[in-house]
């Protein structure tokens, strides 16, 4: 098997521009639509969304890798390094979700910055802390034994790709940076936004330059460039869209590491970062609603029912899977049935839920207008039936 970093012409990627076009313009449109609607939200407001969908994106790009970190200590790291004050109660992030915490904060504050290797060594002991696997920390890798992509058991193993041997990784390292750095929109060589992050991502799992964390970093690297891209960091959720089909995303990165033509890679990225920017642009106006609903409620809300209330909140757009039940109220508040009945009651009625199904299947939804409408309307279909 011949890969694409052992091709002639290699690591000079070919793909048809004009294919990218409508993509490309469709992704400016829709990042135009995303920075007016985080523009006019409060200062508070831009920082909760950065934090949101950076909490989000940190859970979902561990996901991809097999790992399920906590999102609550992941919002909790994150909040203290935006300065909001904390409650006492509030889970602890472990060091692997203050270490993931810690490189989406740099990379949101760092974005309009040259690439280097100290920041990649930097970035690259967060991802992997705790890791007892990976033998070399905070620097490329130096094993001898070739760098493999491998599924199957002994004797009957896949090798879905080989990456370049350890002693071409400083050299080729040398070349991406030199690439990402030209190809920004201050370079000497300018590329348009989706083509310039599409190939930031495949040109460094090519090279797979770390023992592990490799995906990770490469998602952030293509964060970065869309980010360069539009003079604006922290707005995309690649890996919210990734993470939703990752068999597709391996499959194409697989097929297009074989080979320097990338049309089909940069297809799927391109719709992929189309959804990412659809996805952020709800993620601002459930911070909004998020707002507005707490206002409307402030005063008529008890303790129990505000802390039900940002326990939702905490678990994103989508809330609780499958909505709230009086079960789930009573192990967040501790309160008794009957007093669990009167507090839902009471948050329908003021207009802070909305309920679906009936008895054993009685659920409950944040209210947060028609763009959340269709997980209520899809249990009580299920519900119904």
């Amino acid at each position: 098997m011949t890969w694409n970093w052992q091709q002639k012409n290699w690591p000079h990627f070919k793909y048809n521009a004009s294919a990218l076009q409508d993509f490309e313009d469709s992704f400016i449109k829709e990042s135009a639509k995303l920075m007016g609607a985080s523009d006019i939200v409060t200062e508070e407001q831009q920082q909760r969304f950065a934090i949101d969908l950076m909490s989000e994106e940190a859970l979902k790009s561990s996901r991809i890798e097999g790992e399920l970190l906590n999102r609550e200590s992941v919002a909790s790291s994150l909040l203290r390094q935006f300065g909001f004050a904390l409650d006492d109660k509030i889970i602890q992030a472990n060091d692997k979700e203050r270490g993931v915490a810690a490189v989406m904060l740099d990379n949101y504050r760092s974005y309009d910055k040259p690439l280097t290797h100290e920041r990649l060594f930097a970035w690259h002991p967060c991802i992997v802390t705790q890791s007892l696997l990976v033998r070399d920390i905070g620097m490329y890798r130096t094993g001898s034994e070739p760098m493999r992509i491998v599924s199957g058991y002994e004797g009957h193993e896949r090798v879905h790709y080989e990456a370049p041997p350890s002693d071409r990784v400083p050299a080729e390292m040398d070349a991406y940076i030199t690439w990402f750095n030209d190809t920004a929109p201050n370079g000497s060589n300018p590329l348009p936004a989706l083509a310039r992050a599409g190939i930031a991502h495949i040109y460094f799992e090519a090279i797979h330059p770390f023992d592990d964390g490799n995906g990770r970093i490469g998602r952030a690297l293509s964060e970065k460039a869309l980010a360069q891209s539009l003079g604006k960091p922290g707005l995309f959720a690649l890996s919210h869209v990734i993470e939703k089909n990752r068999s597709e995303y391996y499959r194409q990165l697989e097929i297009n590491q074989k080979k320097l033509s990338i049309d089909s890679w940069l297809c799927y990225f391109a719709k992929t970062t189309l959804g990412a920017t659809a996805h952020s642009q709800r993620l601002v106006r459930f911070i909004v609603e998020k707002t507005r609903l707490f206002d409307r409620v402030r005063d008529k809300i008890n303790a129990r029912q505000e802390k039900a209330l940002r326990r939702m909140f905490a678990e994103g757009m989508d809330g609780f899977e499958g909505g709230m039940s009086a079960k789930n109220y009573m192990k967040i508040t501790g309160a008794p049935i009957a007093t669990t009945t009167r507090d839902l009651q009471s948050l329908v009625e003021m207009g802070a839920m909305l309920r679906t199904g009936r008895l054993k299947g009685t659920r409950y939804w944040l209210n947060l207008g028609e763009a959340f409408d269709n997980l209520r309307l899809e249990h009580l279909k299920m519900t119904t039936k």
